[in-house]
């Protein structure tokens, strides 16, 4: 039957809409070649089929595990031959994350448990769930998606990091994550994100960054930092672990914060 599925076409804007992407990423993917349509009609319209739409899939799928573009082609050209295999390998790969990501939210917990005075968190369990691997995905994704300008951040943030004793880093760890506890109250309070009450707050995460960056973030990184929360995978979940919707309100409240009291 044509009403089958398998036979629906789209044309680009219904399957933005489908996908929840947007029509200039489907039409870049065009262009690079990671995902051409099935035809293309006469009146330069694109149009989707079946096929088009699970090798979307698997894009997406692979960009919440943060992979850069050129690495998404490589790995979906070497699968075209068993996507059934290359979906099991997602499956288990999705599994393992969402394993990591209750780690930790273990750890989150316990750091708050032990900044309200309800439990001591031993120094083994400060960094449950955080492994090298991440940081070094997290860095690819950052430059993949703001391009080779954030290098000296990162490099800068990696050397402030292994400068660090245990101590500090101990100290580093629960000074964001009372940060973090702050933030959520005060969205759990009924704060609305862009009310200038929150100052005092966002001047303390801006100056964390200050340190982590060795440089004071201007206003552009600062609200650039926020939208990192919330397209950032492992940022994202970490918040809404914390609270839902809070990495979407913490983005907010930084922007508001960057166009009051920083400069660009």
């Amino acid at each position: 039957m044509r009403n089958d599925a398998r036979f629906r076409t789209y044309t680009v804007s219904q399957l933005a809409r489908l996908s929840g992407t947007s029509v200039r990423t489907l039409h870049h993917y065009d262009e690079i070649g990671l995902l051409k349509p099935a035809s293309v009609g006469d009146n330069g319209y694109r149009y989707y089929g079946r096929q088009e739409l699970l090798r979307l899939q698997s894009i997406l799928l692979h960009r919440e595990f943060g992979l850069a573009l050129h690495e998404i082609a490589a790995l979906l050209d070497r699968a075209e031959g068993d996507r059934v295999q290359a979906l099991r390998e997602q499956r288990a790969r999705v599994a393992a994350e969402a394993d990591r990501y209750r780690r930790l939210a273990r750890t989150i917990d316990r750091t708050i448990a032990e900044l309200e005075g309800r439990a001591a968190v031993m120094d083994t369990q400060l960094y449950a769930g955080l492994t090298p691997e991440m940081q070094a995905d997290y860095e690819a994704w950052i430059i993949d998606k703001y391009g080779d300008e954030t290098r000296p951040h990162i490099e800068a943030g990696r050397d402030a990091m292994k400068a660090m004793s245990l101590d500090q880093k101990s100290d580093w760890m629960a000074e964001i994550a009372d940060l973090e506890a702050d933030f959520a109250r005060a969205m759990q309070g009924g704060i609305s994100a862009d009310d200038p009450v929150l100052d005092p707050i966002l001047k303390r995460h801006h100056a964390w960054v200050a340190r982590t960056w060795k440089s004071p973030p201007t206003a552009a990184a600062y609200a650039g930092l926020g939208d990192l929360y919330t397209t950032n995978p492992d940022f994202k979940a970490r918040y809404e672990a914390m609270r839902s919707g809070l990495a979407d309100w913490m983005a907010a409240a930084m922007a508001g914060y960057a166009t009051r009291a920083l400069k660009a």
